[in-house]
């Protein structure tokens, strides 16, 4: 089943790093894919990212307490603005 198809807005809630510490938020996804660049809003323990459209790139939009931006980029492999 296509979970993305025709919706208007898709905001995904996960852990930001694996069980092992390895980043989640990639440049490219390295799965299967249900829909391609159709991600609006992404909420994880460490931080908010969202974009206004879906040709933009992340934007930071909260971090969460006691994140410091260093630990987030070292985290985030993924682009996104600060």
């Amino acid at each position: 089943m296509d979970l993305v198809a025709g919706v208007k807005r898709v905001v995904i809630v996960m852990e930001h790093t694996s069980k092992d510490g390895a980043p989640k938020f990639k440049p490219r996804c390295e799965l299967p894919l249900t829909g391609a660049n159709v991600v609006d809003l992404l909420i994880t323990e460490l931080a908010v990212f969202s974009r206004a459209t879906r040709t933009d790139p992340f934007k930071l939009i909260e971090k969460a307490p006691g994140v410091s931006s260093e630990e987030l980029r070292h985290k985030t492999p993924a682009n996104y603005l600060a």
